[in-house]
């Protein structure tokens, strides 16, 4: 091997191991919390399952089909809130990575855009949890044909509760999307102008798509979708606006 070679090979191993460090370190908080919750993981379960416990009739109660459901299953929720607490972490381990190959301009722009991320979808999970999952279960159980009993399986509810977090998550992502995309050149402010009725339809597709056949859910994913879609086309005016200054 010559002296230049080895001398590329040195910072291709030295990344390496730096991508090592960061992912251990990574995975390593991940296991100290979930160690640290897995004594609450029962209690956490309770709090998750609050919105549709207070929407059984009296005497109602959650239900477990798999044997093994009772302890698997507020294992896995206890893993999911220590991946939510961790998730800054992580995303400041990938960051310092990062970091040192971008340009002092586009470092300028990551780090608002990872921290706006990061809270967005923790705003987008809490309006799940403590406005949507409330209203939905309010009206499903209201519409419940007499006769029947509203038992939910303990698993399924996780899922569920899974998917619309996540959905409402994303959905509130829409700002940072629009921003990246101005950022990057791939699209103008007048294309997202122009775009406001597409993009208000395809939001009411895609609530359609994710959310239970409830109107009202499907309601309260597309209207946030179509005015944080307005959000960030004025981030993204912003944006623009500051590039126009520093040319000048």
């Amino acid at each position: 091997m010559s002296s230049a070679e080895h001398d590329e090979e040195l910072p291709f191993l030295s990344h390496l191991a730096e991508l090592r460090d960061r992912l251990l370190r990574a995975v390593l908080a991940l296991i100290v919390v979930l160690l640290a919750l897995i004594p609450f993981a029962n209690r956490l379960y309770t709090v998750l399952a609050d919105p549709l416990v207070a929407a059984l009739p009296d005497n109602a109660q959650m239900i477990a089909i798999d044997p093994a459901a009772p302890f698997f299953t507020p294992l896995k929720v206890a893993f999911l809130v220590a991946v939510l607490i961790t998730a800054p972490f992580m995303l400041y381990q990938a960051w310092a990575f990062v970091a040192p190959g971008l340009y002092q301009r586009e470092q300028r722009l990551a780090m608002p855009l990872l921290f706006s991320s990061a809270l967005l979808f923790y705003l987008g999970c809490a309006f799940a949890y403590y406005l949507v999952l409330p209203v939905v279960f309010a009206f499903l159980a209201s519409v419940t044909p007499e006769g029947v009993a509203m038992m939910t399986d303990i698993t399924r509810y996780l899922d569920f509760v899974v998917v619309l977090f996540l959905a409402f998550g994303l959905t509130f992502e829409v700002p940072v999307a629009t921003v990246i995309l101005v950022a990057l050149d791939w699209v103008t402010l007048e294309n997202l102008r122009n775009s406001r009725r597409y993009f208000i339809v395809g939001a009411f597709i895609l609530a359609a798509v994710v959310t239970p056949p409830d109107v009202i859910s499907q309601i309260m994913l597309a209207v946030p979708m179509a005015l944080l879609y307005e959000v960030g086309i004025i981030a993204a005016a912003a944006l623009v606006r500051r590039r126009e200054v520093e040319q000048i």
